[in-house]
């Protein structure tokens, strides 16, 4: 799969970082909007908040995943299009883990030609295999199987990632992002064409 500059595998931390940065910012905004806007319970709920932080979870999977990097990439394009589709469940502190763990597993699986199983997934998110499993199922009902990414969609996301990084700006503007609760179903600085051609729907980033 051609993965850009992001096969530089010095680039690599800098995306987790920025990344983990971006969903906490993401969660700790629609933590407060959930006071007053009422968000439904799903199985990515936990009942506390989990005491390891965005960004040492997301290092922990990058670090024992061994997935291909664009899987990250793939990953967050998974995590927005499940905000599109299900907006009573925006990311917040007491699922982004959950979905974390979910959105990249499936990515692995679909993007890579070798992959560990829901077993080994399960442990490096630190839960059970029967709950693995459930997260698996629910999250791609969630995104209504819409797993393929094209080539224009991936080279979207990574350009605008890439871009943020070396200019070390604020990941987005809030208002900007469908990862927030009651905003835009699309990203604006993230713009990608859901309705591009069959045959592009087709491909994969080769």
């Amino acid at each position: 799969m051609a993965e850009l500059e992001i096969q530089n595998q010095n680039l690599m931390p800098k995306l987790i970082d920025y990344l983990s940065s971006l969903l906490q910012r993401v969660a700790e905004a629609n933590d407060i909007n959930g006071r007053f806007q009422p968000q439904k319970i799903s199985v990515f709920h936990g009942l506390t908040r989990p005491n390891i932080s965005i960004q040492s979870y997301l290092e922990r999977i990058f670090k024992y995943a061994n997935c291909s990097p664009c899987c990250f990439v793939v990953a967050y394009v998974y995590l927005d299009r499940f905000t599109q589709c299900q907006p009573s469940l925006p990311i917040n502190s007491f699922n982004i883990h959950r979905l974390l763990i979910t959105s990249v597993m499936i990515a692995a699986k679909f993007m890579d030609d070798m992959y560990y199983n829901n077993a080994y997934y399960a442990k490096v998110g630190g839960i059970s295999i029967t709950e693995m499993n459930f997260l698996e199922v629910d999250f791609l009902f969630g995104l209504g199987f819409h797993l393929n990414v094209t080539p224009t969609t991936f080279q979207t996301y990574c350009a605008y990632l890439q871009k943020e990084m070396l200019m070390q700006s604020p990941p987005m503007n809030f208002e900007d992002s469908s990862l927030f609760i009651g905003r835009s179903p699309k990203l604006q600085y993230i713009c990608f064409n859901e309705d591009e051609s069959s045959s592009q729907q087709q491909q994969l980033v080769v």
